[in-house]
């Protein structure tokens, strides 16, 4: 309790604030929710830096204008005082050096309104602008909701679609409606095809997203507890993934048929796609290795033999949704083939790298969802001839769902005979040690600190041909 006042008081605290609601996407809840649950100021953990935008530095400036108001107040006060109130003076010293922490805490939120107050209808201007260009837009339109699985989508979709139609999408993960205005304000009006990823954190969202892109084509990845500390409960989380069928009800929607929310909430006219085939197209001879997923797509007489650079069997699902809307676009086997041949490993998404000492490291960094984790845990039982580490500082955001979700983690691994567990102590980790030894684990657990002394001691544990899991980058924010 101590440390965790204390740490409070640090130079650093200030740009500590301004990080945690950034990171927070400037929801003041959520912020709030973040700040009193830390438990260490000085290890504010950050998967993302601090990025140095107009509103970040505003806000820092604004902070740090609060401490040196502070400081000056109490330095004149305290002087008018003079020394026949010694006593009174320390103890109103004693107050300000305790209040001025949460004052900051608190006060932070002022500027921010004011900020928001002169942003909104900036970006209302915009976003109207970009809905009437898009109106306009000749170019099919589609759109991706989904708890995960949405970048992924959207880059194999863009690779195949590519090879016979222009197109384009967001480079970045922009998802929300300022993100996908500024986007739209980029294009130049001859594209055919447009791909858009749709956010979702509070119910409505998807709605709103589909108000503004008004897609032709819809997909619909996965559900599961991703944001689920945001949802509370499941249900929303099905609900606003699902406004997107809602809106484009007569449209062709696409759904993961692996992921059973999603399956079970599908409607009768929904496609369903999994690693077997879409629609009528049937997948047979799936493999996958650290080098490439290759299969075979059938319908009637016609075979298309494909490969992707993308590792798992798992991905076959989205990669055949690509293959249906491409020879729905008229798009050639030819084409087709080439497009699925220029898909590869995304940034820290099962990315596979080989140290100078011979070490496979398969960077699933970015990976913070259950769905994707347990899909990366049978890819790596599916390689039975290395010795295998998993690291992992388990998953943030599963909200009441937390226990269960970890434990089924530990269980799973344990069934996939992981030789080596590597976990980093936070408020969650400690349930994927439940889940082994509830599944008798026979590897070794090893813990760490933090993330940095875990990779400090790899090279130390590792040889050549060992392979090694990074799953999930983003760490306990409340430790």
């Amino acid at each position: 309790m101590i440390k965790r006042f204390l740490s409070r008081y640090n130079f650093h605290y200030p740009k500590s604030l301004v990080y945690m609601l950034q990171a927070s996407e400037y929801n003041i809840r959520d912020y709030f929710v973040w700040y009193w649950k830390i438990k260490d100021f000085k290890r504010v953990e950050q998967r993302k830096y601090f990025v140095k935008t107009l509103k970040s530095l505003l806000l820092l400036t604004a902070s740090w204008l609060m401490i040196i108001f502070i400081v000056i107040f109490t330095v004149y006060f305290l002087w008018l005082g003079g020394f026949n109130r010694i006593l009174l003076n320390y103890i109103l010293l004693f107050l300000i050096i305790f209040i001025t922490p949460f004052i900051l805490a608190y006060g932070i939120i002022i500027p921010l309104l004011i900020i928001k107050f002169i942003q909104w209808p900036v970006e209302y201007l915009i976003i109207r602008e970009a809905r009437q260009r898009l109106k306009n837009h000749k170019a099919v339109k589609i759109a991706i909701a989904g708890s995960f699985g949405k970048t992924t989508m959207r880059e194999i979709l863009k690779a195949v679609l590519s090879e016979g139609k222009k197109t384009a999408a967001p480079s970045l993960n922009y998802n929300t409606p300022i993100g996908i205005s500024r986007f739209i304000k980029t294009l130049t009006g001859d594209e055919e095809v447009l791909i858009f990823e749709l956010g979702e954190y509070y119910q409505g969202d998807v709605k709103k997203l589909c108000g503004l892109t008004q897609p032709d084509i819809g997909i619909i990845t996965g559900i599961n507890e991703a944001h689920l500390q945001k949802f509370k409960k499941i249900e929303r989380t099905v609900k606003t993934i699902y406004e997107l069928a809602d809106f484009i009800s007569e449209k062709p929607i696409y759904v993961n048929g692996e992921n059973e929310l999603a399956r079970k909430n599908a409607r009768p006219k929904h496609i369903i796609y999994n690693r077997d085939g879409v629609g009528n197209w049937k997948v047979k001879n799936q493999k996958t290795d650290l080098t490439e997923t290759s299969f075979t797509v059938i319908k009637n007489n016609v075979e298309l033999e494909l490969k992707s650079n993308i590792l798992g069997l798992h991905q076959i699902g989205p990669i055949v949704v690509a293959v249906d809307i491409a020879l729905n676009f008229k798009l050639s086997f030819e084409q087709i083939k080439n497009g699925v041949n220029k898909t590869k490993p995304f940034n820290h998404r099962l990315e596979p790298r080989i140290d100078n000492a011979g070490v496979i490291t398969l960077d699933d960094s970015y990976n913070g969802n259950p769905d994707g984790v347990r899909a990366v845990i049978d890819f790596l039982a599916g390689l039975k001839n290395y010795r295998r580490f998993y690291v992992t500082p388990g998953l943030v955001e599963m909200g009441v769902k937390t226990e269960e979700v970890h434990k089924q983690i530990g269980k799973k691994l344990a069934e996939a005979n992981i030789e080596k567990v590597i976990l980093i102590k936070n408020s969650v980790t400690s349930y994927i040690e439940q889940g082994l030894k509830e599944n008798e684990y026979k590897g070794e657990i090893m813990w760490f600190d933090n993330a940095l002394a875990a990779f400090a001691a790899l090279p130390h544990l590792t040889v050549k041909g060992d392979i090694v899991l990074l799953q999930n980058d983003w760490p306990d924010q409340y430790q």
